[in-house]
């Protein structure tokens, strides 16, 4: 049996936070990882005619970039987009310039719109989804593919669809980022 104060000790609200805090390696890490292991999504085995998986690497990295806008830094759209090159069956290269343009249109939007609300985030993140699988696939052809533009509707209705499931999924990402953990000194 335990003395009535020692359990007031043990269940006080303040006891949870001493010694605790965030740690640095997984609030750093974890955005680059959940878009690395979006970016893996080609390897799934669904069996379709056309493109119907969307692009969750790129889905990941709008997402955590109107989330936090700051986290993660301009030119990491160069590796992130390379790495999504080695797995999404694009021309290499295609997924660097397209996602280094796309961090740089975000960081454009935050410097024009500091404060927004879900309507713009939304709108954004259909703009830049629309242009990325538009352009993705004009880089594919011209790279020696031979398909029409209109195969892609099925990817980019499901990727406009999804988008805000990615965003709430990223939020409670965000929440896993920034769990406190016991320090060890």
């Amino acid at each position: 049996m335990i003395a009535p104060r020692l359990q007031r000790q043990l269940s006080s609200p303040f006891r949870k936070r001493i010694n605790r805090a965030p740690s640095p390696t997984v609030a750093l890490a974890l955005p680059w990882l959940t878009i690395v292991f979006g970016s893996l999504s080609p390897i799934l085995p669904v069996i379709a005619s056309a493109p119907v998986m969307p692009p969750f690497g790129f889905l990941f990295l709008i997402a955590w970039r109107q989330l936090r806008p700051g986290l993660l830094p301009v030119w990491a759209g160069a590796p992130l987009g390379a790495i999504d090159d080695l797995y999404s069956g694009q021309p290499f290269g295609s997924g660097v310039l397209l996602w280094s343009g796309a961090m740089l249109v975000l960081e454009l939007i935050d410097a024009r719109f500091p404060w927004r609300n879900i309507l713009i985030d939304w709108t954004v993140g259909a703009v830049l989804i629309v242009a990325y699988l538009v352009l993705a696939a004009v880089l594919a052809n011209a790279a020696g593919g031979h398909a029409p533009l209109s195969v892609i509707l099925p990817q980019l209705l499901t990727s406009l669809l999804i988008y805000p499931l990615v965003e709430r999924l990223i939020a409670r990402f965000d929440r896993m980022r920034l769990v406190r953990i016991r320090r060890v000194h």
